[in-house]
């Protein structure tokens, strides 16, 4: 079994624990691969083991089980990029601050592997954002796990975000920006903006203003087997068009549609966590005194 291993830069104090992490993992005979850019920032804590190998966006993860992300769900996000297609199943372990994605707490690092190597887990399919576009944006890494987002650039005037379902007019909306969440992104940029909390296998798109200049405007939910386009326009020339944390300034004329990817991101679940018990306890969902 071979697991691979992204992180963004971690605190000092969990260097420890990332250390005890490399152990666990080889005396079980597990083989290791780490993510270049997270063995870079370890050096100046700790080396990773000798028989521990790194890989780049351009390695090839065939033989890859499992990957392990450590950090917080940005960090997640990133995992995802890298396994894409492969479907590999993805644990994040929180290093970070709400870990809503990455629900296992790093102090449970020993139960997290144990119960990973007796296979005692679930995994849970999440739907993925795929962007089609007449220029290349992302350097080919044309999907998200949360969101696509439109977004007027540094403090130039509001914009107009035309948009079409499967061809059909849908709106003009005057906002400083527009996105297009999956269930699992409801649950973030989205939310903030007014969108609902979807549940993680609804099988739809929510479509979330940022700040209309119209009060007429609210999210709509539309199903992810449709094709949703856009047409910019504005004052400015330039925009920007995010997938999750990646964002690229965007000249107006470009073409933009986003569809459902055809390939899913796979997370693995401990027995014990699932979304419901995650969005009471992360975002104290429902909370009030009368439910104890």
């Amino acid at each position: 079994m071979k697991i691979a291993v992204v992180g963004r830069p971690v605190k000092e104090e969990v260097i420890p624990f990332v250390g005890r992490l490399f152990d666990l993992l080889l005396r079980q005979g597990i083989a290791i691969t780490v993510a270049d850019h997270f063995a870079e920032s370890l050096a100046p804590f700790m080396p990773i083991p000798a028989q521990t190998e790194v890989f780049t966006r351009n390695t090839s993860l065939k033989d890859v089980s499992y990957m392990l992300s450590l950090g917080g769900d940005g960090t997640l996000l990133d995992a995802v990029t890298y396994v894409g297609a492969l479907q590999i199943p993805i644990m994040g372990i929180n290093m970070g601050r709400l870990g809503f994605l990455a629900s296992v707490p790093y102090a449970q690092l020993e139960f997290a592997v144990d119960s990973l190597l007796k296979g005692h887990f679930t995994l849970e399919d999440r739907s993925l954002i795929h962007l089609d576009s007449d220029q290349e944006v992302f350097d080919g890494i044309n999907f998200g796990l949360n969101e696509f987002s439109i977004l007027k650039r540094d403090t130039s005037s509001m914009i107009a975000v035309h948009t079409y379902i499967d061809g059909e007019y849908l709106n003009s909306y005057w906002a400083d920006g527009l996105i297009v969440a999956t269930p699992t992104g409801s649950t973030g940029y989205s939310l903030s903006c007014g969108g609902p909390v979807m549940m993680p296998q609804t099988n739809n798109f929510v479509i979330s203003p940022v700040c209309p200049h119209n009060l007429n405007v609210r999210p709509l939910v539309v199903s992810d087997k449709s094709v949703i386009s856009f047409e910019i326009e504005g004052r400015s020339t330039r925009y920007l068009v995010s997938l999750d944390s990646r964002s690229r300034p965007v000249d107006a004329s470009i073409q933009l549609a986003v569809r459902r990817e055809d390939f899913n991101a796979r997370l693995i679940k401990l027995n014990q966590v699932n979304f419901l018990t995650t969005l009471r306890t992360k975002m104290h969902w429902g909370l009030d005194q009368r439910n104890g």
